[in-house]
């Protein structure tokens, strides 16, 4: 698959931003607690244990629910006209819209390039001790893998399973997790990258930390 390089970074120069909906997790009268274009802020401290900014509370029999942001960003599309009304579970209130910085935007086009070797189901993901050992021993040189490779522990339950490789041969460009990580089925373990394209992906990280404004 051909990859444009110019029209990739047309296209998040025009809109740098992931927008987030905000919806009523169940039932209930919601009151508003912020403005259309109100800057907030996701989740603070080292282990993000100082909840967001209050975004609205939703009242169910009496039992006030205070909802915050998990994202960092300003309020878009804001449903003034639900203040103080009763709504279903699943109602959009807001978008909040989150600026994405350069490294994000490297992340997001990196996703677009890469393959991308989804955890197969939620686990504790580890690396093999053989690849571990291979990576630390050698920081610099790229990993290559190629179908059926053991690279990774699968942890459930006090059950470890080893993971073969699936995917396009190429090498280790990107690891989404740190050992030993908690992982949703579908997200993210590792982007690999085919040798004919690393020029391309160089030069486009490149491109962007010297042209693109935080």
């Amino acid at each position: 698959m051909e990859i444009n390089l110019k029209d990739l970074l047309k296209k998040y120069k025009s809109h740098p931003y992931e927008d987030h909906e905000i919806r009523t997790p169940h039932t209930g009268v919601v009151h508003i607690n912020v403005e259309d274009g109100q800057e907030v802020s996701g989740p603070t401290g080292r282990w993000k244990h100082r909840p967001g900014t209050l975004l609205y509370v939703l009242e169910r029999e009496g039992n006030p629910k205070r909802i915050t942001s998990r994202y960092t960003g300003f309020v878009a599309k804001l449903r003034k006209d639900l203040d103080g009304s009763f709504v279903q579970a699943g109602e959009p209130v807001m978008l909040i819209r989150h600026r994405l910085n350069k490294e994000e935007i490297i992340d997001r086009i990196l996703r677009e390039v890469l393959y991308i070797f989804p955890a197969p189901q939620r686990a504790r993901y580890f690396f093999t001790p053989e690849v571990s050992a291979a990576m630390e021993k050698d920081k610099k040189k790229a990993l290559n893998l190629k179908e059926g490779d053991e690279i990774l522990i699968m942890s459930l339950m006090k059950r470890d399973t080893l993971l073969s490789y699936e995917g396009p041969a190429g090498v280790l460009y990107k690891v989404y997790f740190n050992h030993g990580d908690l992982k949703e089925q579908g997200a993210p373990l590792l982007g690999i990258c085919s040798p004919e394209r690393l020029p391309f992906v160089e030069k486009m990280i490149q491109r962007i930390r010297t042209e693109w404004d935080d």
